[in-house]
């Protein structure tokens, strides 16, 4: 399993080092977007509106936008300087809560916690603590330059971080719209919907949960690839001259240099004197 980040979980004088890896992963099927007339994959530029020009990536800064179209540009220095101030690779346990005391809303993405070298016993006795106590630990970490607030607890046998959301990052459930008011219901439905619940309730096991539509969208592609119903990127075809060339002048200098860069260079002849014919010698001299 991939490594991304390597640190320390800390509590108390307690230091555990850790790494971190990605307890789950994407598994939607992705479709790239083709021409419908040559079938090649798409290609996207990044274009200035203004110069109408392709941008390289040396030539792009970041900025943060504090109004329509007015921007504070930060330079990369900074940012850096901003990261190095809190790169401290560490998972700083500050507080122990209930699991139960966390809404899911806040959760965000689960990773996987191993020991690094040395650490297996430490990881051990948190692990045995967090499980004994019931407890789940609340900490703060810094992945990919950004101050995440997690929580770490036992899944089966592993120690796991669950990144969650600041409570400002969770909108405000006020402003969700068309919420209805509280309504009477009367007491025989209430009663029925509850005995529906109760009948379709079960034990949770993760493992009768499947993807149909992915399951039938790998089925169609591979039916589709075995009816040879497939295409191949074609090469890619020389830069044509556009039709809407309205200034004539640079159509024809476009044209010309066009014309010179393909047209062989014509051979210089070279230039001699015609011979003139030498004198008829006369038999006697012969």
């Amino acid at each position: 399993m991939h490594t991304m980040w390597k640190g320390t979980i800390s509590f108390g004088l307690v230091n555990i080092p850790v790494k971190l890896h990605a307890a789950t992963e994407n598994k939607d099927v992705k479709l790239r977007q083709l021409h419908k007339e040559c079938q090649t994959p798409i290609k996207y530029e990044k274009i200035c509106p203004v110069c109408n020009k392709e941008v390289k990536n040396e030539d792009i800064v970041k900025g943060y936008e504090y109004t329509t179209n007015k921007f504070v540009v930060l330079t990369d220095e900074e940012l850096a300087e901003i990261q190095d101030a809190n790169a401290d690779k560490s998972v700083q346990i500050v507080d122990f809560v209930q699991l139960e005391e966390i809404d899911p809303i806040y959760f965000e993405k689960s990773y996987y916690l191993s020991p690094n070298d040395g650490g297996g016993k430490a990881y051990t006795l948190l692990r045995q603590a967090l499980a004994h106590s019931n407890k789940i630990g609340v900490a703060k970490m810094m992945i990919r330059s950004k101050e995440q607030l997690a929580v770490i607890r036992v899944y089966e046998n592993t120690l796991v971080v669950e990144t969650i959301h600041y409570p400002d990052e969770v909108r405000n459930v006020a402003d969700v719209p068309n919420i209805p008011e509280a309504i009477e219901i009367p007491k025989k439905e209430l009663d029925t919907a509850k005995m529906l619940i109760d009948q379709l309730t079960v034990a949770f096991e993760p493992e009768n949960y499947k993807d149909n539509y992915r399951s039938v969208l790998l089925d169609l592609i591979e039916e589709k690839k075995n009816q040879g119903e497939i295409t191949s990127v074609q090469q890619q075809p020389s830069k044509q001259m556009p039709d809407n060339v309205t200034n004539l002048m640079d159509a024809l200098e476009a044209s010309l240099d066009r014309a010179k860069g393909t047209k062989p260079k014509p051979k210089k002849r070279k230039t001699t004197k015609p011979k003139q014919a030498e004198p008829k010698r006369s038999k006697k001299n012969a």
